[in-house]
């Protein structure tokens, strides 16, 4: 599987439909890299996607060597999470960053993204 082959394709990928501005939603930070938008069913008062605009499926691209720019753009995804918990007003009490891999996951969007979790005391997971 290439990093952009999966189940979804792009063009059924709902992360690259809502880009795409095929289906709406409010895009809280677009840059060259990434855009930043709400999780439709959010687990924490705050849960926001960080999303590549490249349509990655997995980090597992890193180490193959199959997108050296996945590295990067991960780094990137960190730092704008960053940035978004501190304008969502959750940095100072401190936020969850994680990325779910595969279905035993629980990752239901074939597209890389990572989640910024916060807002209240969160259970311990990891």
């Amino acid at each position: 599987m290439t990093q952009t082959q999966s189940a979804q394709t792009e063009k059924e990928c709902i992360f690259c439909r809502i880009l795409a501005r095929e289906i709406p939603s409010e895009i809280l930070h677009r840059d060259e890299h990434c855009f930043v938008i709400r999780d439709i069913a959010p687990v924490a008062p705050v849960h926001l996607l960080v999303i590549p605009i490249q349509h990655y499926i997995h980090a597992e691209f890193i180490s193959s060597g199959a997108a050296p720019d996945v590295e990067a753009t991960l780094g990137h995804l960190m730092s704008v999470a960053r940035e978004m918990a501190k304008r969502e007003g959750i940095f100072e009490s401190g936020y969850r960053m994680a990325v779910n891999q595969g279905p035993d996951s629980g990752q239901s969007v074939d597209h890389l993204h990572l989640h910024v979790l916060g807002g209240r005391v969160l259970a311990h997971e990891g």
